[in-house]
C-alpha cells in the first residue's frame, strides 16, 4: 500500500515539473535542461526522505526510555540517513561539475540557470 502511494507520488511530482524533451530535435540544450531538471527533482525527493528518517530516528532516540535495542536501532537510523544524503548532495554537485565541464567544453549553455 504504501509502496504504491510512494510509487505514485514520485511519478505524478515528476509529471508536473519536469521540463519537457525533444528527442527529435539536435538541440542538446533542451537535453541537458531535462537532466538538470531531474537530478533537482531527485535530490528534493531523496533529502525531503533523509530529512524524514531524521525524524524518525530523533523520535525513536527520544522515546528509547534507555531501552538499548530501540536506542540502537535509532542511532543506526540517524546515521544511515546521513550517510544517504551525504551521498545524495555529492551526487548533485559532481553532477553539476559535470555539466559545468560539458557546458564549456561543447558551448551549449543551459536555459534555467
Amino acid at each position: 500500500m504504501r509502496k504504491g502511494i510512494y510509487v505514485s507520488s514520485f511519478l505524478l511530482t515528476a509529471l508536473f515539473t519536469a521540463s519537457p524533451v525533444y528527442a527529435a530535435s539536435a538541440d542538446v540544450t533542451k537535453i541537458q535542461t531535462f537532466i538538470v531538471s531531474v537530478t533537482g527533482i531527485l535530490t528534493t525527493l531523496a533529502s525531503a526522505v533523509a530529512i524524514g528518517f531524521f525524524v524518525w530516528g530523533g523520535f525513536g532516540y527520544i522515546t528509547s526510555s534507555g531501552n538499548p535495542e530501540h536506542l540502537d536501532r535509532s542511532k543506526k537510523t540517524i546515521l544511515y540517513s546521513a550517510i544517504g544524503l551525504a551521498i545524495v548532495l555529492g551526487a548533485f554537485v559532481l553532477s553539476n561539475i559535470v555539466t559545468q565541464v560539458a557546458t564549456s567544453a561543447f558551448g551549449a549553455a543551459p536555459t534555467g540557470q
